[in-house]
């Protein structure tokens, strides 16, 4: 399922990814168990809200390198094309 981030248009980290699922962009979110739940709450609630698919991932460290990105991510979103 992580193979799909490194191919697929998306956006990475917090910000980004609510600003995607508010602006009706997104098709999958990628969270990082890990994370701590202050920082990635309100993208939950969103995906919740908006019926987003969520992925949880077991890592922070593996959400970035499946992202292709040499630091750690806390969630990912995969946008519509």
């Amino acid at each position: 399922m992580l193979d799909r981030l490194k191919t697929a248009h998306k956006v990475v980290g917090t910000k980004q990814s609510i600003r995607a699922v508010k602006e009706g962009k997104a098709l999958v979110a990628y969270i990082a168990r890990d994370a701590d739940r202050h920082i990635i709450q309100q993208l939950e609630t969103l995906c919740d809200e908006n019926a987003i698919k969520k992925v949880e991932v077991d890592t922070m460290e593996e959400l970035g390198r499946a992202c292709g990105i040499d630091v750690k991510a806390a969630c990912a979103v995969i946008l519509k094309q």
